[in-house]
Parts: structure tokens; C-alpha cells; sequence
């Protein structure tokens, strides 16, 4: 099989939380809207506009400090949908340093100022209440589209300009929060199939201290590394709360063999951690969250232990679609099917063997019917780009967990590479409601 064949075929397999570096690359809106806009390096033209009370604003006041353009207009319904996370974003950095201005290109000024306070838009706003196609502000950014941002920096000159704002998000947290790794242990638990090679992090307690316990599972062919968890893992940490990330058997550093790898006995491996982590003095509570295949094992196990025991859940990207895909056949063999009612001994799969096992008890894994018995509190995270596991396979979970949260991540793929900041955040944001300040409140 040639290399496209054996591509195409890869990109079959639902179950997978692929690595970054494997995500299916495509171009995103930026190739097609964002082409002239002004480039990086650039210095960013001043320019003296006036506010909707008739004032005038000059860029060059925020000299020597990082300003976010947002070009916008009331009209434009894709700048309405994304003036919530442009505000957002106002209200996460701003206190950070970070200025924003919003550059619209209305022409009616009542319908501009019912759109700011609709919005709540609390940054300075100016227009030239011109057609966006005859704006000087328009011409001298490059501005073809809306909404466009342009990030300047404190030297004047642009260092993003962009259609997408999670780009902008991105950059941000990057400049405004280094990261800063929490301290490791490194323990070995019997799981399974052997040993499993896991990472804990705690925050320091006093002697006699207590604190909640976080399980993080990742996906098919993945491993306890990886960006998405140690940010999460680091932010729960520094908030008081513990993690712990292990590989599934048959995976990293973990004993037991990829070929008899099957959801079940990650689901049992899952326990064991539990079961570990619950003997710890320390530990006076514990949340589950997983990625991929790592988010049916976690809500699989919710549902199982029930909500008594599992404080917490949260989703990204749950691999839902792994049952629907075997039934089809889909696991992948080398042509990119197989009977699923007599499937092969083993599949071969970037350079490993995926057993028999894994495929016949996917084929009948009641993973909605077993997660439905957890009643607690749950956050689904998924991205609408996502090719791997489509959208709606995390859908379902929220729809059948009542009062548990759901966002869905425009633009974003299955490894959430647009940003990996902003889906850890998330999950951590929640973990640290749910096991430490409603906990508190009660």
C-alpha cells in the first residue's frame, strides 16, 4: 500500500487521539481572508479616529503597550457571533496589561452603540463612520474582511493579524502567562495487564492536609505526556488540587502488550488508578477527565463507580464513534476495512498490531448506555473541525447528562491544536469550581 493509501486509512481510525504532530493539516480561514491584511514586522499605522460620544482616540496614546485591533461592524453577523469571545478575551487580559481597541466600521452610530452595550463592550471603540470600502483605517491596515484583528506590540510594530481569534488568544496566553511546570512523582501501579508507569502532582499541603485528586487518561496510542495534560495538570496543581496521568497498558512506559489492548481493560486500568490514589492519605476526593478514547474509558468508569465516587468528569473530544466504527469495520487493516463480523486476528497500525480483542468488544461496547448511570457534575469539550471523532459524539454525552456543561470549539480539530491553551483552561476552570470553590461554598 502506498503512503496516501496507508494516510487515508489512518485518518479512518475514530478512536485515535492523535498526536499533534499527526493532526490532518488543512488551510484555515486566514489563507482566504486574512492575505492582505497587514503583515508581522509591519509598524502599525497610527491613526486618529473618533468614539461614539465624539471624542478623539489616537493609537499612538497605548504607546509601549500591546494593543489588540478588532475590526467589526454592528452589521456583520460573523462579528456578532464572535464579539462574546472577543470580550472575553478583553476581560482575561486586559488586567494583564493588554489593550484593546475596537475599530468599527458602521455608519449609523445608534445601532454602533446598541451593539457595544448589547455586548458589554467596556475598551475604547472609534469609527470613521464610513462604507467599510471607503475607511482609510481599512486601506492602511489591509483590512478585506470582517472580523480581523491585529495585535501591535510595544514597539509599534504588528505581530499578528488574523481572521481567527483563537489565534490572538493563543499569542496572548503565551506572552502574558509562562509556563511554569508544577513538581513530579513518578509511581508505578498495578493495572490491568502489569504495571502502569504514572506521574503524580500535588500541591503542597501541611501535614494532615487533604486535597482532591484528579485521573487524566489519554487517548488511543497516546501517552501520560503531552501539552494538553501538563497544562492541566500544572493549573490544578497551583489551584490545590492533585493529578495524576499514567500510561494504559500497552502504551509508553506502561507493561502489557498494544495488541491486547481493548477499552475494557483500560476502563479496569482506570480503577486501579482510583483504587491507588483513594489509599492516599492526601487525598480526600476524586475527578476523572480523558481525552479521545481516554474520554469514553473516563465516562465509562464515571458511569460504572457512579457519582458517590467520581466527584467530577470532563470530555475532550470523547471517541463516542468507536463502537459506530467497528460495527462498520473501520478500524483500519491494511486496505482501511475488515468484516466486523469476522474480524482478523490483528490489525497493523503505525508499525503496531491492533488485536482481534480490541475490535469485537468495541463492536458492542455500551458506552452511551454505561456512562448515562453518572449524575454528577460533567463538562464536555469538543471542536467542530473535528475529523477524527465528529462533534456530535460529544454532543450526546451532554445531551444525556443533565446540567453538565458543553462547549463546542469553533474551527477546532481533535488534538485541539488551534490552541491547547484554551481546552485546558477549560477543563481546569471547571475542576477547580466543581472540587474546590462549590465544595468550599457549601
Amino acid at each position: 500500500m502506498n503512503n496516501i493509501a496507508k494516510l487515508c486509512a489512518a485518518m479512518l481510525l475514530a478512536v485515535t487521539a492523535i498526536p499533534a504532530t499527526a493532526q490532518p493539516t488543512h488551510k484555515d480561514l486566514d489563507t482566504k481572508y486574512a492575505t492582505e491584511l497587514i503583515k508581522p514586522g509591519a509598524p502599525a499605522p497610527d491613526f486618529k479616529l473618533k468614539t461614539p460620544e465624539g471624542k478623539t482616540f489616537r493609537l499612538s496614546q497605548l504607546k509601549g503597550k500591546t494593543v489588540v485591533l478588532d475590526f467589526w461592524a454592528s452589521w456583520c453577523p460573523d462579528c456578532r457571533k464572535d464579539a462574546p469571545e472577543v470580550v472575553r478575551l478583553y476581560q482575561q487580559y486586559h488586567p494583564k496589561g493588554i489593550e484593546f481597541v475596537g475599530v468599527s466600521m458602521d455608519t449609523d452610530v445608534e445601532a454602533w452603540k446598541k451593539a457595544i452595550a448589547d455586548y458589554g463592550i467596556a475598551y475604547p471603540q472609534v469609527s470613521e463612520l464610513k462604507k467599510f470600502r471607503e475607511t482609510a483605517i481599512a486601506q492602511a491596515y489591509g483590512v478585506k474582511w470582517i472580523p480581523s484583528m491585529v495585535v501591535v506590540g510595544p514597539d509599534g510594530k504588528v505581530q499578528l493579524s488574523t481572521v481567527l481569534t483563537y489565534k490572538v488568544d493563543k499569542l496572548l496566553k503565551e506572552q502574558t502567562s509562562p509556563r511554569q511546570r508544577g513538581q513530579e512523582e513518578r509511581v508505578t501501579i498495578d493495572g490491568h495487564h502489569g504495571q502502569l508507569a504514572a506521574i503524580i502532582q500535588k500541591p503542597q499541603l501541611s501535614p494532615g492536609q487533604q486535597c482532591p485528586m484528579v485521573v487524566l487518561c489519554h487517548g488511543f496510542g497516546g501517552r501520560k505526556e503531552g501539552q494538553l495534560f501538563e497544562l492541566i495538570a500544572d493549573s490544578l496543581q497551583a489551584n490545590g488540587i492533585a493529578t495524576i496521568r499514567f500510561d494504559f497498558n500497552g502504551h509508553g512506559e506502561s507493561q502489557g502488550l498494544f495488541e491486547e489492548m481493548t477499552v475494557p481493560n483500560e476502563i479496569e486500568d482506570a480503577k486501579k488508578v482510583i483504587e491507588y490514589v483513594r489509599d492516599l492519605r492526601y487525598v480526600d476526593g476524586v475527578a476523572i477527565a480523558g481525552h479521545s478514547q481516554g474520554g469514553v474509558v473516563a465516562a465509562m468508569t464515571a458511569g460504572e463507580l457512579g457519582a458517590a465516587d467520581i466527584k467530577a468528569v470532563a470530555l475532550l473530544a470523547p471517541a463516542g464513534v468507536l463502537r459506530d466504527d467497528a460495527i462498520r469495520g473501520m478500524t483500519v487493516d491494511a486496505s482501511g476495512s475488515y468484516d466486523p463480523l469476522d474480524p482478523p486476528e490483528y490489525v497493523e497500525l503505525w508499525g503496531r498490531k491492533l488485536g482481534r480483542s480490541y475490535m469485537t468488544t468495541a463492536f458492542s461496547l455500551p458506552i452511551y448506555e454505561t456512562a448515562a448511570r453518572y449524575a454528577g457534575p460533567a463538562i464536555i469539550i469538543h471542536g467542530n473541525a473535528d475529523k477524527v471523532v465528529p462533534y456530535t459524539y460529544g454532543l450526546r454525552f451532554h445531551q444525556q447528562w443533565p446540567g453538565s456543561d458543553y462547549v463546542l470549539l469553533e474551527y477546532y480539530d481533535h488534538g485541539f491544536t488551534q490552541n491547547v491553551y484554551r481546552p485546558a483552561e477549560l477543563v481546569a476552570d471547571f475542576l477547580i469550581r466543581k472540587l474546590k470553590t462549590e465544595k468550599t461554598s457549601h
